[in-house]
C-alpha cells in the first residue's frame, strides 16, 4: 500500500499568503490561486490544475541503512576521485576527428556514470538534504565544464580569442571606434558592455589580457546560470526532486557552447535572470504587495534588461518574445517587463547601434522567412569525415530526446501543465525566431538553447512519476486502504505495494539521465581538433604580431587560429576560404601566383604574410572546405616558389612573408 502522505509532503487545502519571493504562492509552492491561472479546456482539467498537488510520491522507497547520511557523499567523491585521474592520464597533444572523446581516459566516463548514478539515487530519497544535490550538480560542471580548461594549455575557441583581441583594443585604443577605424570590427564598439567590463576585470586583476582567465570562463558562466534556474523551478514546485533533476537535464542538454568567453554567455544568464524576476515578482498577484516594492522590482529589472541591450544583438529579442509569450497568460498579463525591454532595445538601435544597423538592415529585410539558411550545406557548412557527422549526431540526438522527453511531460503532468504553462509559454516563445533570421546560420542553435529553461523542467516531468492533486492522492489512498481491508477479511496478505512500477520508476529516469550526460561530451567536446590551439599555435601567431608593422596584411586560409584578430586596428586580415569558390578553385590551381597577386597591394612599409596553421588545417577539414592534401599542396607551392620566404615555423604551423624586391617570379 501507498506510504501515507506526510503533513510536509501535503500541504493544507486552505490558502495561505505568499511567501516572500513566490508571487502569490500557495503553500505547495505554486505561484497563483485557482482564480489566478489560466482556465483549463474542461472542468475537470480545471478542477485537477487549480487544486493543491502532493510531491512526486511514487517513487519506490530507498531502504534504510546505517550509511543514510554518509552514504551520498561516497559517489560524489568517487566519480571526483576519478575524474582526477582521468585528467592527469589523458593526452590532448594528437586530438584526432572525435575530438576530446576518444583522447579521455576511460576513468573519466567511469566517473561520470557513477555521478549521475549517484545524484539519481540521491536526489530520489525525500530524506536526504537539499545540499547533496546541489553538491552533485557542481560535480557535473566539474566534468562538464571545468575539464577542458585543466586538460589544455591554452584557451578554446578562435572567437574566444577575438573577443580577447577586442577587449585588447578596447584598452590599448582608450575608447570607442567608429567604422572608418576599425571597418566591420566596430561593431563590438556599439555592443560594449561585456567588452567595457571584461576590461575593467583585466584592470582590476592587473593580468596581462583576458587570455589569462578565459579558458575558466564556461565553468564560471555556467554557475551564473544556477540561481536563477532555481529560482524559476521553485516558482512552480517545492519537489526538489523535479527541481534538481531539471537543472540536471538544462546543464546536460546545453551543449550549443553559449558559455564560451562570449558577450551571449553573459547576457544569456542576465536573460535567464530576468525571467525570474518576471516570474515571482511581477503579474497579476504584484499588486497586492504594494506600489514602493514593485517599484524597487522594477528597476531591478530595467538595469538587468539595459546590460543585456549593450552586451548582445540577439538576447533582447529573444528576450522580449518571451515577455511577450508570459503575458498570454492570465496570471502575468503585466506588460511593464515588456514594454520596459522594448523601449530599451529600440533606444539603443535608434542610437549607439545605428551605424551597423543601417548598414545590415536590408539583409537582415532579406533573410527574414528564410528558413532554409539554418539548415543549409555545401561548401564550408557540411561535417566532413566519421568523426564530424558523428559529433553532429550526438547532438541532434541530445537535443532532440530533451525535447522528446518536454513534450511527454506536458503530455502526462496534466496538472505541471497548467500550473507551469508560463514556463511552457517561454519554452515554445523562441520558436519564431527561427524564421526571422538565420543568424549566420545559427538560428537553430539559439532557438533551442532559449528554449531549454523550459524544456528541462517539462522533460524531467517526463521522466518522474505523474503529480497528482490532492484530492486524486487521497481517492488512491482510500482505494488502497479498502483494497487491503477486504483482503485482510479473506485472510489474505496484502499485496506488494508497486513493485514493477517502483523498479521502473527508478531505472527508466536512470538510463535517461545516464544517456543524455554521456551524450554531453561528444556534443560539446567533439569538436575539440578545431576548437584547440597547441602553445605551439599560439606561439607562432604571436610571434607574427609581434613583427607585423602597421598597415600589413595577413592572409590565411580561414580564421580558426587564435588571436586571429589580434592588431585589427593596424593590420589587415584576408582569409581566402571565405572568398567567392571561384577564387578559391584559382588559388588551388595555382597557389602561389594568385596569392601573390593577392598580397600585392601592400605598401612598402609594411608587410604581407601567409599563415597555415594547424586550426585551420583541421577546421577546413572537418567542415567540408578543402581538404589536407589540397591545403599541403597550396603550402608546398609557396614554399617552393622564389615570392616567398619562409619566416618561421613549428610542430603547429607555417609563416611565409611575400618578396617585396628582388625575389619576384618574372
Amino acid at each position: 500500500m501507498r506510504p501515507p502522505v506526510t503533513p510536509k509532503e501535503r500541504p493544507t487545502p486552505e490558502p495561505t499568503p505568499a511567501r516572500d519571493g513566490a508571487p502569490g504562492s500557495s503553500s505547495a509552492g505554486f505561484p497563483e490561486t485557482a482564480s489566478q491561472s489560466s482556465s483549463p479546456s474542461s472542468s475537470e482539467s480545471s478542477s485537477a490544475a487549480h487544486e493543491h498537488v502532493t510531491d512526486l510520491a511514487d517513487l519506490s522507497p530507498v531502504r534504510p541503512g546505517r550509511s543514510a547520511l554518509a552514504w551520498p557523499g561516497l559517489p560524489l567523491l568517487t566519480a571526483l576521485a576519478l575524474w582526477a585521474f582521468a585528467v592527469r592520464h589523458t593526452d590532448v597533444s594528437r586530438l584526432d576527428d572525435y575530438g576530446l572523446v576518444t583522447a579521455l581516459h576511460p576513468a573519466f566516463w567511469a566517473g561520470l556514470v557513477v555521478l549521475t548514478a549517484g545524484f539519481w539515487f540521491t536526489v530520489r530519497d525525500p530524506r536526504r538534504p537539499g545540499a547533496w544535490a546541489a553538491a552533485y550538480v557542481l560535480g557535473l560542471l566539474v566534468f562538464e565544464r571545468a575539464t577542458q580548461a585543466v586538460l589544455y594549455p591554452t584557451p578554446l575557441y578562435a572567437w574566444a580569442w577575438k573577443h580577447d583581441a577586442v577587449i585588447d583594443h578596447l584598452l590599448t585604443a582608450g575608447g570607442l571606434q567608429t567604422a572608418e577605424q576599425v571597418g566591420d570590427m566596430a561593431v563590438y564598439d556599439q555592443w560594449p558592455g561585456f567588452f567595457a567590463a571584461q576590461a575593467a576585470l583585466v584592470r582590476l586583476l592587473g593580468v596581462e589580457s583576458s587570455a589569462m582567465f578565459m579558458a575558466w570562463w564556461p565553468l564560471a558562466s555556467s554557475l551564473m546560470l544556477l540561481l536563477p534556474l532555481l529560482l524559476i523551478y521553485r516558482t512552480f514546485t517545492e519537489d526538489r526532486r523535479l527541481i534538481w533533476t531539471a537543472v540536471w537535464l538544462f546543464y546536460v542538454a546545453n551543449w550549443v557552447g553559449q558559455d564560451y568567453f562570449s558577450p551571449q554567455s553573459v547576457a544569456y544568464a542576465l536573460h535567464v535572470g530576468v525571467l525570474a524576476v518576471v516570474l515571482r515578482r511581477f503579474g497579476r498577484s504584484a499588486g497586492r504587495r504594494g506600489r514602493p516594492r514593485q517599484a524597487v522590482w522594477t528597476v531591478v529589472l530595467t538595469l538587468l534588461i539595459t546590460a543585456i541591450v549593450i552586451s548582445h544583438q540577439l538576447t533582447p529579442g529573444m528576450l522580449a518574445v518571451c515577455l511577450l509569450a508570459l503575458c498570454l497568460s492570465r496570471r502575468y498579463r503585466d506588460w511593464v517587463p515588456v514594454v520596459t525591454t522594448v523601449v530599451i532595445f529600440l533606444a539603443w538601435c535608434l542610437t549607439a547601434a545605428l551605424p551597423f544597423l543601417s548598414a545590415a538592415m536590408p539583409d537582415m529585410i532579406r533573410s527574414v522567412g528564410d528558413i532554409g539558411a539554418n539548415v543549409e550545406t555545401g561548401y564550408g557548412a557540411t561535417p566532413t569525415g566519421t568523426g564530424a557527422i558523428a559529433t553532429s549526431w550526438a547532438a541532434r540526438l541530445l537535443s532532440g530526446s530533451v525535447l522528446l522527453l518536454a513534450a511527454a511531460g506536458v503530455l502526462r503532468q496534466r496538472v505541471l501543465r497548467h500550473r507551469a504553462r508560463p514556463l511552457l509559454l517561454i519554452a515554445a516563445a523562441p520558436l519564431p525566431m527561427f524564421a526571422a533570421s538565420s543568424y549566420g546560420s545559427e538560428m537553430i542553435f539559439r532557438v533551442l538553447l532559449f528554449m531549454l529553461p523550459g524544456a528541462a523542467f517539462f522533460a524531467a516531468a517526463g521522466i518522474l512519476p505523474k503529480v497528482r492533486t490532492l484530492a486524486a492522492a487521497e481517492a488512491a489512498e482510500a482505494a488502497e486502504a479498502a483494497e487491503a481491508t477486504a483482503r485482510a477479511g479473506y485472510g489474505r496478505r496484502p499485496a506488494p505495494a508497486r513493485g514493477g512500477r517502483g523498479r521502473a520508476g527508478t531505472w527508466v529516469p536512470l538510463a535517461a539521465l545516464l544517456g543524455g550526460t554521456l551524450a554531453f561530451v561528444p556534443a560539446y567536446s567533439g569538436k575539440d581538433r578545431i576548437n584547440y590551439f597547441p602553445p605551439q599555435e599560439v606561439a607562432l601567431v604571436r610571434q607574427l604580431f609581434g613583427q607585423a608593422p602597421p598597415g600589413s596584411l595577413v592572409v590565411a586560409a580561414n580564421r580558426n587560429y587564435p588571436l586571429a584578430y589580434d592588431s585589427y586596428g593596424s593590420v589587415g586580415h584576408y582569409w581566402f576560404l571565405d572568398d567567392a569558390r571561384s577564387h578559391v578553385d584559382r588559388i588551388v590551381r595555382d597557389p602561389a601566383a594568385t596569392l601573390a597577386a593577392d598580397m600585392a597591394g601592400v605598401e612598402r612599409s609594411a608587410r604581407a604574410y601567409f599563415l597555415l596553421t594547424q586550426g585551420q588545417l583541421a577546421n577546413s577539414e572537418m567542415n567540408g572546405q578543402l581538404t589536407g592534401a589540397q591545403l599541403d599542396r597550396v603550402r608546398d607551392a609557396v614554399a617552393a616558389s622564389p615570392r616567398f620566404r619562409l619566416v618561421a615555423e613549428n610542430g603547429a604551423g607555417w609563416l611565409y612573408e611575400l618578396r617585396q624586391t628582388g625575389g619576384a617570379e618574372r
